[in-house]
């Protein structure tokens, strides 16, 4: 983006979405943005590397979903702006006619995204909150890109953390899934050992457009309900999985019917 902020974008509060997008080497971010995310950057050194693993489990996570689980349909909630090596792109890797529809909260990143997607038909960008379950599901049911009655993937990737207590919302998004349909998580953590460095990022989403509310490894399980979490082997490297252990945690699970 131009440093000229476009209409309607406040390019002085840092934006979760475009740190993110900085972060992945991005270019609509503006200074504010920079400069949150070298604040977290000197906190957690790892977190640039930690987001591009994110992104790699992402794709890794989709193209097992395409491939082996043949899902054809992906609901990304919280998917912020539009990178490299998106879902839809992932999932048309395996199987060109995959379906996906992309939710976000926020209506600049909505319109920006529409705008890069237009061309795609087999792909939509709505405009929803992950705390109005039945909004959502009925304005991703309205793209006719989603039928909820075929097993889904619902992605909630980088997104609960930026939420107090989403625990009754998600559990509602997930008995709205029928069977054969699968959930991507990514969360950041809070370790007891890196408690100090999570505060100072704590803080720096304090003067973001969103707080942020890393958990503990158990409280994000609980948002897996009774869906069945696969072996993150298959998605990332147990190294990777190992090294990036204080800064965030992910998972993809099963439907349990």
């Amino acid at each position: 983006m131009s440093e000229r902020a476009p209409a309607g974008i406040n390019v002085h509060t840092p934006n979760v979405a475009r740190i993110y997008d900085y972060m992945l080497g991005g270019k609509d971010n503006f200074a504010a943005d920079r400069e949150a995310a070298e604040q977290i950057l000197k906190a957690f050194p790892e977190s640039r590397d930690g987001v591009e693993a994110n992104r790699e489990f992402l794709g890794n996570a989709v193209r097992y979903l395409a491939a082996e689980a043949g899902i054809r349909q992906f609901v990304d909630i919280g998917a912020g702006l539009p990178t490299q090596k998106n879902v839809h792109e992932v999932a048309h890797e395996v199987d060109d006619c995959a379906r996906t529809v992309y939710v976000d909260n926020d209506p600049i990143v909505c319109v920006h995204g529409r705008a890069l997607l237009a061309n795609t038909p087999t792909v939509a960008m709505v405009e929803a909150d992950l705390r109005d379950p039945d909004a959502l599901r009925a304005r991703v049911a309205a793209t006719r890109l989603v039928n909820f009655d075929e097993p889904v993937a619902l992605l909630m990737v980088a997104v609960l953390h930026f939420l107090e207590d989403p625990y009754d919302d998600v559990a509602k998004l997930l008995d709205m899934l029928p069977p054969g349909s699968h959930l991507i998580i990514t969360h950041m953590t809070m370790q007891e050992r890196r408690s100090c460095d999570t505060e100072s990022v704590r803080q720096v989403y304090t003067r973001a457009s969103s707080g942020v509310y890393p958990r503990t490894l158990d409280d994000i399980r609980r948002f897996f309900g009774d869906f069945i979490i696969l072996g993150s082997e298959q998605f990332i490297s147990p190294a990777l999985l190992a090294r990036f252990a204080p800064l965030g945690w992910a998972a993809v699970a099963k439907h349990p019917g």
